[in-house]
C-alpha cells in the first residue's frame, strides 16, 4: 500500500497524462482550469517559459484568457511567470515573443494601438513573480521621454493607463511578489476597496509584499519579537517603481474612482520608489506595513493625497532601519507630509520641498516617532502646524533635526513633545514652547530626552563696527545652531529661515561667537543638538539692534522681507522661455458670490441644486487663482458634539472633493468641522435647522476685489414635519 505522498504523486502523474492525451479543442487552448491547475506545474517545461523572454502587449482587452491574434496584459504576465506556455498561443500571439537568454532579464513591453491606450480590468491581475522582470510602459509609441508636465521634477507624461473597469472594483493594479522587478512609465488609477475594513492588507495602485499575505494583518503573527514574518515569508527585494503616474490618468485629471493608497510597502527589501508623480489618493501616497527595510523614496512629486482616509503623504511604520526619504516634492496634502508612527530603525529625511501641507488635519509638517532619525536641509513651509514634531511615546531620542529652512507655520519650528501632553491634539500639532527641564527625570519624559532649547543671555545684542558677539547657554557637550530668523510669527521663537553659524559649547554649556555684516535689525534664533540627545526646540528669539536702538526691539520690525500674500502652487508647466513679468495688480472687481451650500438632515450628500452653487463658488475660484478658500462644515444641534464634528466634516469633504474633481488644486483648499457650535439662527423649527445644515466657505487673500457674499437658501432642504 502507498503511503499519502506515494498515492498523490501517483494519481497526479496519471492526470498529467490523460489531460497530454485529450484532443486539443479548435482554440489552441486546454480548458483553463486544467491548463493552470496541471499543465503549469513545475515538472511540465513544454507548458513554461524556460528562458527569458520580451512579451508585447498589443492589446487593451482584459478577461479570460482566450486564444485569438492578440495579446493582452493579463496574458503577457502570464507567460512570464510561467503559467502559459508558449506552444498554446496562436502564430500572432507568438509573433509578439521574443525569446532570450536566461542571462537576461524578461520584460513586458507595449505595442497598443494610438487610441485604445487605457487596458480596463475586469479582475484583479497576476501578480509579477518573476525575479528581474521589467513592465516598461516608456515602450509604448507615442511617449516621449522629454516631455514633462511638471517643471519641479521632469518625469515624463505616461501613454499606457491601466484602471478597473467602470463597473468593477479591484484591490489592487500591480501586485509584486519577486526580486528585481521594475515597474516604470505606466499611469494606474482607480484601485481600491469600499468594504473600509481597515486590517485588510491595504489595496493600492502598487502593492509589494511576498507571495499570499493574509487578507487581515492580524493573522500576520509574528513567530518572534525579532523578526515579522515567519521563514516562508521572504520579502522581495530590490523592487523599482519609476516615472508612474498613479492615481491620476494622462490628462491630470482626479478620477471619478480615486485610489485607496499609491504605493503600499507590504514586505520588502531595497525597494525604490523614485520619480514619480502620485496624487488624489483617498490615502497615504507612500505607506508601509511590516518590513521596508532599506526603502529609497527619491525625486517624486507628491501631491493632494489623504483625501478621504489616512492623510499623510508618506507614512512609515514596521521595519523601516536604513530607509532614506531624498528630494521630493511634498505638496497640499491632508496630513503630514512624512509621519513614522511606531517605527522600527532609523530613516534619513533629506532636501525635500514640504509645502502647504495638512489641508485637513493641522498635524506637523514632519512627525517623528522613534530614535536616531535625521531631518536635514529640508525647506518646509505654509504648513497648518509645527514643521517637525518628535512625540515622546513610547520613547523618542537621537533624532538630528539641522539645516533645514522653516517659513509660515502654525507652530514651532521644532517641537519636542511631553509625555504630559497626550492628548491627540499634541501627538498631531505639537505642545508648544518646552519650559526648562532640570530635574532627574527630565530626560525620560520628553521628545529627544529633553535636551533644553538654547538661552541667549539677552533679548538685544549691539553691533559695534560691522560685527557682533552672540553669548548664550546651552546643554553641555552639545552644538548650538544660529539661524536667521526672517519673518514675524505670533510665536517668538523662530521660525527658523536660514542656518548661518555653529558654534560649540564649553563643558559648562557656555558658548560665544561673533557674526560680521548683519543687515540690521535681525532676528536670530538657534537650537542644540546632543550627540546622545538629539535636536532641541527653538531658542527665544534675540534681536541684532545698533547702539543707537538700544531698549527699542520690541517695537522694531524683525521682517527682512515683506511677507506678501502668495498662490498656493505645487508645481508648474514647463516653458522653454522665459517667465514674462508679472501682471499689474487687477482694478477692483466688484463680486457677488454664495457663500455656503446646504445638506438634508444627517446626510453629507451633495444635490444637484447644490452643485449648481458649487460651479458658481468654482467659476470665481477659475477667474481668480489667488483666492483660497476654507471649507466650514455645520449641523443642526440635534445630535452629540462628537457626531456632529464627524458630520460636519464629512460635508465640508464632499464639497472639497467635488471641487477638486472640477479642477481647483487642493492646496487652495483646507477644511475644519465647527459641527453644531455655529449656529445660523438660534431657532428651532425645521426651517431654523435647515439653515444650519450647511458648509460655508471662506474666501482668504482675495486681494483686489470687493466680494459680497450671499447666503443662498435656493438647495435649502427642509425634513418633513415638525413646525416651520
Amino acid at each position: 500500500m502507498l503511503d499519502p505522498k506515494s498515492a498523490l504523486i501517483t494519481i497526479f502523474t496519471k492526470a498529467r497524462k490523460l489531460v497530454l492525451t485529450l484532443p486539443i479543442p479548435p482554440s489552441g487552448r486546454l480548458p483553463f482550469l486544467l491548463f493552470f491547475g496541471i499543465l503549469a506545474t513545475p515538472s511540465l517545461a513544454t507548458a513554461q517559459l524556460t528562458n527569458s523572454a520580451v512579451v508585447v502587449v498589443n492589446s487593451n482587452q482584459d478577461g479570460a484568457i482566450t486564444a485569438d491574434n492578440l495579446l493582452t496584459f493579463r496574458e503577457a504576465i502570464a507567460i512570464v511567470n510561467g503559467q502559459l506556455s508558449i506552444e498554446s498561443l496562436t502564430e500572432a500571439e507568438q509573433a509578439q515573443i521574443e525569446i532570450t537568454t536566461t542571462d537576461t532579464p524578461s520584460r513586458i513591453e507595449f505595442n497598443l494601438p494610438a487610441g485604445q491606450t487605457t487596458i480596463r480590468l475586469q479582475e484583479a491581475l497576476p501578480p509579477l513573480a518573476t525575479p528581474g522582470l521589467v513592465v516598461d510602459g516608456t515602450t509604448q509609441p507615442g511617449y516621449d521621454p522629454q516631455v514633462s508636465a511638471t517643471a519641479e521634477i521632469e518625469i515624463p507624461i505616461p501613454v499606457v493607463e491601466i484602471t478597473p473597469s467602470d463597473d468593477t472594483q479591484i484591490l489592487r493594479g500591480l501586485s509584486i511578489t519577486a526580486d528585481r522587478v521594475t515597474v516604470r512609465g505606466l499611469s494606474l488609477y482607480g484601485f481600491t476597496e469600499s468594504k473600509g475594513a481597515t486590517l485588510l492588507t491595504p489595496p493600492a495602485d502598487i502593492f509589494i509584499s511576498h507571495p499570499n499575505p493574509p487578507p487581515d494583518t492580524t493573522q500576520q503573527q509574528p513567530p518572534n519579537d525579532d523578526f515579522p514574518f515567519y521563514a516562508e515569508n521572504v520579502p522581495p527585494k530590490d523592487i523599482v517603481i519609476e516615472n508612474n503616474w498613479l492615481g491620476m490618468p494622462a490628462d491630470e485629471r482626479v478620477p471619478e474612482r480615486t485610489s485607496a493608497f499609491g504605493v503600499s510597502v507590504f514586505n520588502s527589501v531595497g525597494t525604490i520608489i523614485q520619480r514619480n508623480r502620485i496624487a488624489n489618493h483617498d490615502g497615504s501616497a507612500i505607506i508601509t506595513s511590516v518590513q521596508a527595510k532599506n526603502l529609497e523614496v527619491r525625486e517624486n512629486i507628491i501631491v493632494g493625497n489623504g483625501i478621504a482616509g489616512m492623510p499623510d503623504a508618506i507614512r512609515l511604520e514596521g521595519v523601516i532601519d536604513n530607509s532614506q526619504i531624498t528630494g521630493n516634492l511634498i505638496c497640499a496634502n491632508d496630513g503630514s507630509g512624512v509621519y513614522l508612527f511606531k517605527p522600527q530603525g532609523s530613516v534619513g529625511i533629506f532636501n525635500n520641498l514640504i509645502s502647504f501641507n495638512g489641508r485637513r488635519l493641522r498635524r506637523a509638517a514632519v512627525y517623528l516617532m522613534g530614535d536616531n532619525h535625521q531631518v536635514i536641509e529640508n525647506y518646509i513651509n505654509n504648513h497648518t502646524g509645527p514643521g517637525v514634531t518628535v512625540t515622546s511615546y513610547p520613547r523618542s531620542r537621537g533624532n538630528i533635526i539641522e539645516s533645514n529652512r522653516f517659513a509660515r507655520l502654525e507652530g514651532l519650528s521644532i517641537d519636542l513633545n511631553s509625555q504630559q501632553h497626550v492628548a491627540p491634539i499634541h501627538f498631531q500639532v505639537g505642545d508648544g514652547p518646552n519650559p526648562p527641564r532640570n530635574s532627574p527625570n527630565r530626560r525620560k519624559e520628553t521628545g529627544n530626552a529633553a535636551i533644553n532649547a538654547p538661552e541667549f543671555i539677552s533679548s538685544e545684542f549691539f553691533v559695534l563696527g560691522s560685527k557682533v558677539e552672540l553669548l548664550g547657554k546651552a546643554d553641555p557637550g552639545s552644538s548650538v545652531e544660529i539661524y536667521l530668523v526672517n519673518e514675524n510669527s505670533p510665536i517668538s521663537h523662530g521660525p527658523l529661515s536660514e542656518a548661518i553659524a555653529n558654534v560649540d559649547t564649553d563643558e559648562e554649556g557656555n558658548f560665544s561667537l561673533t557674526l560680521r555684516n548683519l543687515p540690521l535689525p535681525t532676528a536670530l534664533s538657534a537650537i542644540a543638538t546632543h550627540p546622545e540627545y538629539g535636536t532641541s526646540e527653538p531658542a527665544l528669539n534675540t534681536v541684532v539692534i545698533s547702539p543707537s536702538n538700544a531698549g527699542t526691539s520690541s517695537t522694531i520690525s524683525t521682517d527682512t522681507e515683506p511677507l506678501e500674500p502668495i498662490i498656493p502652487q505645487c508645481t508648474t508647466v514647463p516653458v522653454a522661455q522665459e517667465p514674462p513679468s508679472p501682471p499689474p495688480p487687477p482694478e477692483p472687481v466688484v463680486l457677488r458670490v454664495p457663500k455656503n451650500v446646504h445638506f438634508a438632515l444627517d446626510k453629507a450628500d451633495l444635490t444637484a441644486e447644490s452643485t449648481a452653487i458649487l460651479d458658481q463658488i468654482i467659476a470665481v475660484l477659475k477667474q481668480y487663482p489667488f483666492i483660497i478658500v476654507e471649507l466650514e462644515g455645520h449641523t443642526d444641534p440635534r445630535a452629540s458634539d462628537a457626531y456632529n464634528l464627524d458630520l460636519g466634516k464629512r460635508r465640508a469633504l464632499a464639497v472639497r472633493n467635488y471641487l477638486l474633481r472640477e479642477g481647483i488644486a487642493p492646496e487652495r483648499m483646507t477644511i475644519r468641522s465647527l459641527g453644531e457650535s455655529q449656529r445660523r439662527t438660534t431657532g428651532s423649527t425645521i426651517v431654523d435647522y435647515a439653515r444650519d445644515r450647511r458648509v460655508e466657505f471662506i474666501f482668504q487673500d482675495a486681494r483686489g476685489l470687493d466680494i459680497i457674499f450671499e447666503e443662498q437658501e435656493t438647495d435649502l432642504q427642509i425634513e418633513s414635519g415638525g413646525p416651520r
